[in-house]
């Protein structure tokens, strides 16, 4: 029989580890592990992309009145099982918080955090919690970044994004996003001719989505290069256009025979609503571990088919925010893919050693189901015991 129980504490944990040549950190590469424990000593883990010590803050800090709620007040003494009335009981009690931001972030872990407790207080996988398999297999792509090399030659960085897509196929993977994260003394004729060379280095049988890394403030500008890539079969235009710019995405994607991406830093359903409806976009990115957890994106998902468009979540993170990638893709219809870091393409401790399995294994662009109670993960506490920052006293 499941052992039930209410949840006795949550915790943000700020896990640090030296970044020993990761591309995406300076002198660390840490993450905001979250771990909500219910009274029999059993936990579910979570994990927010974003700032870590403010987020710390939001998780752990005390209740003032009630419209400034603490997170960690509201949930002690809850039922994990019921996480999406958490979810909203945390939103509507803290509207102080400035919760369109760093609160929403800080919610994610939590959410992912309630129902990894729960599923394994029920021995049950995290995607039946939210209603079921729609799909049999999940299908990852991976970022191909080659590192801090975008002031050389377009042709020379074409050429490494090559050499780490031949890692990606390796490891089973078929479908890949390109970064196109030149600065201005690349000219936009200079981008077209990388965008034919990245496709025909990675070859014609590999979906590729290209990102721009908001490039463009002239919303013609990047209708004109897209215009032109369009014999390249590009997926989708990643952050074309600055992030705010909703009017400039909706008119790129009238005129775009590319799929134009967008709302990759939304906060929460209402946000992404804007990009549906005002910005015109036909993708949107909002990540699991950023916007809102499983509560909140599987709110997106279904939302995203009232609109006819794709939910390809962010997940540039460790292995929590990928297995979480994975339940939210099975769950949702809307999900064709989502977005995984591959340890192969990039050095990152965390993404080795924080849980297991770090990795899924992939074949031939799709990998199984994620399987065991809750996301199925196991967590490395001595790791955690000794690369937890401490508060400044």
């Amino acid at each position: 029989m499941p052992s039930r129980s209410a949840i006795a504490t949550v915790e943000a944990l700020v896990v640090a580890v030296p970044a020993a040549g990761n591309a995406f950190a300076d002198d660390e590469e840490e993450t905001v592990l979250v771990r909500v424990t219910d009274e029999a000593g059993l936990y579910g883990i979570g994990e927010c992309i974003t700032t870590p010590r403010v987020t710390k803050a939001m998780i752990e800090s005390p209740t003032i009145h009630f419209w400034s709620r603490g997170i960690a007040d509201i949930l002690v003494g809850a039922d994990p099982l019921e996480a999406a009335a958490l979810y909203d009981r945390v939103y509507h009690g803290s509207f102080y918080h400035g919760r369109r931001g760093t609160l929403i972030q800080a919610l994610s872990g939590v959410d992912i955090a309630l129902y990894d407790l729960a599923g394994r207080q029920l021995g049950e996988p995290v995607y039946k919690l939210l209603g079921g398999a729609r799909s049999e297999r999940i299908r990852p792509y991976a970022t191909l970044y080659p590192g801090d090399i975008y002031d050389r030659p377009p042709a020379e960085v074409a050429r490494h994004i090559g050499e780490q897509a031949d890692i990606a196929i390796e490891q089973g993977l078929r479908a890949v996003k390109v970064p196109v994260l030149f600065g201005p003394e690349v000219s936009d004729r200079q981008i077209v001719a990388f965008a034919e060379q990245s496709r025909t280095l990675v070859g014609d049988d590999i979906l590729v989505g290209l990102d721009f890394g908001y490039r463009w403030w002239d919303w013609h500008d990047a209708a004109w290069t897209l215009k032109r890539i369009e014999d390249c079969d590009i997926h989708f235009a990643e952050a074309p256009l600055r992030h705010d710019d909703l009017d400039g995405h909706a008119r790129l994607a009238g005129v775009s025979p590319v799929r134009v991406g967008g709302a990759e830093f939304a906060a929460g359903r209402w946000e992404v609503r804007e990009w549906l409806e005002r910005g015109g976009v036909s993708l949107v990115q909002p990540g699991v571990s950023r916007a809102g957890g499983f509560s909140e994106l599987m709110r997106i998902a279904e939302m995203c088919e009232l609109y006819g468009a794709q939910l390809v979540p962010h997940g540039y993170a460790t292995g929590i925010t990928d297995a979480a990638s994975f339940h939210l893709q099975a769950a949702a219809l809307t999900v064709p893919m989502v977005e995984f870091r591959s340890s192969r393409l990039g050095p990152s401790r965390l993404r080795r050693e924080l849980v297991t399995p770090a990795e899924p294994e992939i074949s031939d662009g799709y990998a199984a189901l994620p399987a065991g109670p809750g996301l199925g993960l196991e967590l490395n506490e001595d790791l955690v015991r000794a690369h937890t920052k401490q508060p400044p006293p």
